[in-house]
């Protein structure tokens, strides 16, 4: 297959994956310790998880609820299509389509009201290492299990650290996002998660830096900090696949 029509499959698929999101980032956008939502804001229940956020028996004017599907569908194409020009036909490419639409539905959720749920974080840790050891039993691979393993006890291990010193200023979530983050990023090497991880800092120092210029944000206002670990590991991630 060539590069062209596979960032055309890796696309459509990061499409059709990314617009069965808005219900579940509805349902789990709900403030840490609240039970996940089970209704639509005009109070009808919801079924299932995965869907538009858009409720039949509600007016029409008042159907649509949540973060819409074509912006999530256009991120998660985005995220799939870069990671599949740079990482090729190697058989990782598998794990990270799998991954990204997950990794979408956190940032949003996060965003939204500053929570990562477990029912995430650790089935995306999990499902990292496992579809990595799939991966690493198929030729042409371009990565090294052993040291996704290492380099997600290694980043949960950071965070964690960064917890204890300064509750506040990190969540726990992060530190479970940490472990599926340090797995990815460390299939293609500790440079890669150096990399990865000081992409995360940047990106969330600049956006604190942006809302402080703007007045929109204190020196100790708390913002979630998952959307920049997500994007700083994606980034990292990036260049770890040109470069390998």
């Amino acid at each position: 297959m060539s590069t062209t029509a596979l960032v055309l499959v890796a696309a459509l698929w990061g499409a059709a994956t990314g617009a069965l999101l808005p219900r579940a980032a509805h349902r789990f956008s709900v403030p840490s310790g609240e039970p996940w939502r089970r209704e639509c804001p005009g109070g009808h229940p919801l079924r299932g998880w995965t869907g538009p956020a858009r409720c039949a028996r509600c007016p029409r004017a008042e159907a649509r609820y949540g973060p819409g599907a074509s912006l999530l569908a256009l991120s998660a194409a985005a995220v799939c299509a870069a990671l599949a020009a740079a990482t090729g036909t190697r058989p990782e490419l598998a794990v990270w389509l799998l991954l990204a639409p997950v990794g979408v539905l956190l940032a949003v959720v996060d965003f939204r009201v500053q929570r990562l749920p477990d029912a995430l974080t650790l089935p995306l840790a999990a499902a990292a290492l496992a579809l990595l050891g799939a991966a690493a039993l198929v030729p042409e691979h371009a990565g090294t299990w052993l040291t996704a393993l290492y380099g997600a006890l290694a980043l949960g291990g950071g965070y964690f650290v960064l917890f204890l010193v300064n509750p506040g200023g990190m969540g726990f979530g992060d530190v479970k996002l940490a472990l599926g983050a340090g797995a990815v990023l460390g299939w293609y090497g500790w440079p890669t998660v150096l990399l990865g991880t000081f992409a995360g800092f940047l990106f969330g120092a600049v956006y604190g830096g942006v809302l402080v210029v703007a007045r929109r944000a204190g020196r100790k206002t708390s913002i979630a900090f998952g959307p920049f670990l997500i994007a700083g590991a994606f980034a990292g991630l990036l260049i770890g696949a040109y470069s390998a």
